[in-house]
């Protein structure tokens, strides 16, 4: 549990824990910039896309892909030989729906939701193409007011804990207290684990920027929420941790993926592959603060103090099918997906 006073908060506030390292010294930096370089080489050599290829990524900005647009802006899919197109959307269900229409050929978001929709559509399935974004501790919350006396997860038995909407067309959200989302079955797992029923909790779906307000205005007594509104929540309100949804059995949790429809993996397979050998790249330069913040504060639109100082996961260089393989397991065991799925007959190879 991790408790931020209302004063002298920002002394207090932890840094990425992916970037602590950076503080050990110049040889590490260096041996870091060693590896990125060597992993540079084998990458542009080894997948290399059909000359004229194109692909169009639909997007969500945020710290989950942030290496995707360090990619596009270090020019490493032109080195590919790609030409690489980023569309934003405000939603999971909208990238999904640009993908199923032939507008995107590739989307990255929520497991949660592209899992969902695997289910949902299962007429025109998908492919994970790569691992995007993994949970690091402190990295999913649930948070409290100052003075709420809750102190631990044991206390938020018989609490409503505001929580991010899903896209109806994905997912219905709560029903008779069942979990509906990555974020409540990670947190109903570790509130299970901590002898708290999640049908003891009432989760309240709202927009995701509202999440804040309500708990300011005490129209719930906690809210689960994600960077960058934990980092917000701390630093308007001096809201504390009660609860880490991403650790003990949901530690590591893969958060984003990257995902394309099976019928343009069987035609473009090439080109795919060009496009995840580059897009690793990104993904070891995310290892470096510096792009990533570059790529908060210009993509994201996060200030430069929020993209300092919010807290980071990992940015995975490898697809692990049994590490993805437990967010369906949990979605599925908690009732967010009706039917077990098999997440590796769905990764691209």
């Amino acid at each position: 549990m991790r408790v931020v006073p209302a004063r002298g908060w920002l002394a207090q506030r932890r840094f990425p824990r992916r970037w602590q390292a950076a503080a050990a010294g110049s040889m590490t930096v260096i041996a870091i910039m060693l590896l990125a370089s060597c992993a540079h080489g084998t990458s542009s050599t080894a997948s290399q896309a059909p000359a004229g290829s194109s692909i169009t990524v639909a997007s969500v900005p945020g710290i989950g892909d942030a290496p995707l647009y360090i990619a596009l802006q270090k020019g490493l899919f032109r080195d590919a030989g790609l030409s690489v197109r980023i569309r934003s959307y405000t939603s999971s269900a909208g990238e999904i729906a640009a993908l199923r229409s032939g507008k995107a050929d590739v989307a990255v978001g929520d497991y949660a939701d592209f899992f969902a929709a695997q289910e949902r559509y299962a007429s025109s399935p998908m492919v994970i193409v790569a691992d995007g974004y993994d949970a690091g501790p402190n990295v999913m919350e649930v948070l409290v007011n100052q003075g709420s006396g809750i102190t631990d997860a044991q206390e938020l038995s018989g609490k409503t804990i505001g929580t991010a909407a899903s896209s109806p067309a994905l997912m219905p959200d709560t029903v008779s207290g069942q979990p509906f989302s990555l974020e409540t079955v990670a947190a109903s797992s570790v509130l299970t684990n901590d002898g708290v029923q999640p049908t003891a909790v009432t989760w309240k779906p709202m927009p995701e920027n509202d999440l804040i307000g309500a708990l300011q205005h005490h129209q719930v007594d906690a809210i689960l929420v994600t960077e960058p509104e934990i980092f917000q929540a701390e630093s308007q309100l001096g809201a504390q941790s009660v609860l880490d949804a991403c650790s003990g059995q949901t530690l590591n949790l893969p958060l984003d993926g990257y995902f394309a429809a099976h019928s343009f993996a069987k035609q473009h397979g090439a080109v795919l592959a060009a496009f995840r050998a580059a897009l690793t790249r990104g993904q070891t330069d995310a290892a470096n603060a510096t792009p990533v913040q570059t790529a908060l504060v210009d993509d994201a639109r996060m200030t430069k103090e929020t993209a300092s100082l919010v807290t980071m996961g990992d940015y995975p260089t490898t697809l692990n099918a049994a590490s993805l393989q437990r967010v369906a397991t949990l979605m599925s065991f908690y009732g967010a997906l009706p039917h077990s799925l098999s997440v590796a007959n769905m990764i691209f190879k």
